[in-house]
């Protein structure tokens, strides 16, 4: 029987290149009161390739990948995470020479799967919304901007 792995004590990171096209390793920052993170890049396009010839079933090709565009990370929304989540900000407009921000899904520390990294933009803060006797949330928006990748966690 497989050991399943907790979502308790995971964290959302970034960093930015030190050198560009290398993803850091280390030097990541983590976003405080992140709730919940959406299924990534599971949707692929596919292709239908279907024959004239064929008379029972399509048939498919895989196309590219699909993260749905801007990826909306439930949080906790309070001054800590506002002060984070500016300073991330702050850092890709900072970005030159063509140098990236990495973003890292970390799994708990005793489990023994890689992180979750990919490349991408952090939008400015909208207004989350309100309801009543709930706690303030709001949307953390970062927009992929290039492939992911499973790797070792950064240190």
């Amino acid at each position: 029987m497989a050991n399943a792995v907790s979502t308790a004590g995971m964290l959302l990171k970034y960093a930015v290149e030190t050198t560009k096209g290398t993803t850091p390793t280390t030097g990541f920052t983590t976003i405080p009161g992140c709730k919940a993170i959406p299924a990534l890049f599971n949707d692929p396009n596919t292709l239908q390739s279907t024959p004239l010839s064929a008379t029972k079933n399509h048939t498919y090709i895989e196309g590219l990948g699909d993260s749905g565009g801007a990826i909306a990370i439930t949080v906790n929304d309070y001054d800590e995470f506002r002060t984070a989540w500016e300073a991330c900000v702050t850092a890709y407009e900072g970005l030159t020479g063509g140098k990236e921000m990495w973003f890292e899904i970390a799994y708990p520390a005793d489990s023994e799967l890689d992180s979750f990294y990919f490349p991408g933009k952090p939008l400015p803060l909208g207004f989350g919304g309100a309801d009543v006797d709930s706690v303030l949330e709001n949307n953390a928006n970062i927009v992929p901007t290039g492939d992911y990748k499973f790797a070792a966690a950064s240190t």
